[in-house]
C-alpha cells in the first residue's frame, strides 16, 4: 500500500516526525513544484503552413503517480515525499510539457485540438508507465526514471466521395522511451529539477519520433 507520509531514507527538509503530536499542532508546511515548464516556441517564418498536423490524444498515467503527490521508489517499497506536492496535477504538467515540446517545432508540425472536427491525418497516444523517483537503498541519491510509450497512428484522407475510411487503412507505429535522469543530492529540490529535465528530455524525443515517424 502507498503511504503518503513515509520517509524516503533522509530526504533533507522532508522527515516528517509523528511524536509529540496534538490536535492543536500546525499542519507541517507543503512546498509546491512544478515540471516542464513551456519552452519559448520560435515564431514561423512568414505564413507557410506545418507540412505535418497531428492531435495528441489526453495522456495516459499511472495512478500512483498521475495526481499532485511525488512518488519515490525503494526496491518494493513505495512512498511519497512528505512535505511536496506538484502545483498540479503530474499528468497535467506532462501534457503541457509534451505540447510545449511540439510547439518549438511549430515549423515542423502543427498540434491540433482536441476539439477540431474531422479526422486528423496523424493521432499520437502517449501512456506514462513509470514517473518516480528510485532510490537504490534508503537515503541514497535517486534516479528519476520516466518511461513512455508513444503510439502514432496515421489515417489516408478520406474520398473526395466521402466514402468511409477502412480500419486496414490505417497504419500505425510505436516505440517505448525511457529516460534516467540522477538527482544532484538526496534533498527535494535537486529531485525535483531532475523530474525537469527528465520530462523535458523524453517529450523532446517523443516529438522529434513522431516527426521522422510521420515523414
Amino acid at each position: 500500500m502507498i503511504r503518503s507520509l513515509v520517509q524516503l531514507g533522509a530526504v533533507a527538509g522532508v522527515v516528517v516526525s509523528l511524536s509529540g503530536c496534538s490536535l492543536l499542532s500546525t499542519p507541517d508546511p507543503v512546498q509546491n513544484y512544478r515540471f516542464g515548464l513551456p519552452l519559448d516556441a520560435p515564431s514561423a517564418e512568414g505564413d507557410t503552413p506545418a507540412p505535418l498536423s497531428v492531435s495528441i490524444r489526453r495522456i495516459e498515467f499511472p495512478a500512483a503517480s498521475g495526481d499532485d503527490r511525488i512518488l519515490g521508489v525503494t526496491g518494493t517499497e513505495t512512498a511519497y515525499i512528505g512535505g511536496a506536492r506538484w502545483v498540479s496535477p503530474a499528468s497535467t504538467l506532462f501534457d503541457d510539457s509534451l505540447k510545449a515540446a511540439f510547439a518549438n517545432r511549430a515549423d515542423q508540425i502543427r498540434v491540433l485540438g482536441r476539439r477540431e472536427p474531422g479526422t486528423p491525418p496523424l493521432v499520437l497516444q502517449v501512456s506514462v508507465t513509470t514517473f518516480e523517483a528510485r532510490y537504490a537503498a534508503p537515503g541514497a541519491t535517486p534516479d528519476v526514471v520516466i518511461t513512455a510509450r508513444a503510439q502514432l497512428r496515421s489515417t489516408p484522407e478520406r474520398q473526395a466521395s466521402g466514402a468511409a475510411i477502412r480500419p486496414e487503412q490505417a497504419r500505425s507505429v510505436e516505440r517505448v522511451f525511457t529516460v534516467t535522469q540522477p538527482a544532484g543530492e538526496n534533498r527535494v529540490s535537486a529531485i525535483v529539477a531532475a523530474f525537469d529535465t527528465a520530462t523535458r528530455d523524453i517529450n523532446t524525443q517523443i516529438a522529434d519520433w513522431t516527426i521522422q515517424s510521420a515523414k
